[in-house]
């Protein structure tokens, strides 16, 4: 019997659906369990409506026959972030439990590590499995920054804006939307950025502790990010006198 590889949209957008409702879900055991206040609500639902609308869309576009997986792994991640959103958002009226925001936080940095294993050992690797994943990771960071930045102050809002500023610098300054090489170093980053802004927001850790942790986590991002900037300026411009010094010399041959 042949398989069938073509795209089935309805299908496909099953998988986004089932998602939403489920984060749906989790928000009425947040609401039950701790009662969640309106603004915890109100971002949630907005977090849900925008990641099945934004993956809908993609997935539309890339037209694959199937979710996969590893993709099913990632939406349950982004629905744990969509969680810890609320929760962070309710925040800002009283403070979450530590034991449930704790608990969805670590299992959704935990999973982190585990989608792109299963994509690989089920050969389901693709741009926008990987696209999904790195977004996720990003906006649970800049969510747990924003919590962070509560207790410690505005300057910790870099650890999660720094993404998002060297993508809006990418679209002013198109060298920077060249591939990098793949890093050890790079990913160790940024795995850690999760890891020390969830111990600050646990309240585990005396507050200069906390300030050191989030501090170095800081430091080793901006180290991390400066040097693949610096390795695309100079990429960059290998590349423009690869290119223009054979057409200088054609002008002056000519």
């Amino acid at each position: 019997m042949a398989l069938n590889n073509t795209y089935d949209a309805r299908l496909v957008q099953q998988e986004t659906a089932v998602g939403a409702g489920v984060q749906i879900l989790l928000l009425a055991l947040l609401g039950t369990a701790i009662g969640l206040g309106p603004a915890g609500w109100l971002t949630g639902l907005a977090f849900a409506v925008a990641t099945w609308a934004v993956l809908s869309r993609a997935l539309h576009r890339t037209r694959p026959c199937s979710f996969g997986p590893a993709n099913r792994v990632t939406l349950g991640r982004s629905i744990l972030v969509g969680g810890v959103t609320a929760l962070v958002a309710d925040s800002f009226e009283s403070a979450p439990p530590v034991t449930v925001f704790v608990g969805l936080t670590a299992v959704a940095l935990i999973l982190d590590g585990v989608d792109g294993k299963v994509a690989r050992a089920t050969g389901t690797s693709t741009p926008l499995g990987a696209r999904f994943d790195m977004e996720v990771d990003a906006f649970l960071i800049l969510v747990l920054s924003v919590y962070v930045s509560m207790s410690h102050g505005p300057w910790v809002l870099l650890i999660g804006g720094m993404r998002y500023a060297f993508v809006a610098a990418a679209r002013v300054w198109a060298w920077l939307n060249a591939p990098l090489p793949p890093s050890t170093a790079r990913k160790t980053v940024a795995a850690l950025q999760g890891v020390f802004l969830l111990l600050a927001a646990s309240g585990l850790l005396p507050f200069a502790l906390e300030f050191a942790v989030v501090a170095t986590a800081l430091a080793a991002l901006v180290w991390s990010f400066g040097r693949d900037v610096l390795w695309l300026f100079r990429t960059s411009r290998t590349w423009e006198t690869e290119v223009a010094e054979p057409e200088v010399r054609e002008l002056v041959a000519s």
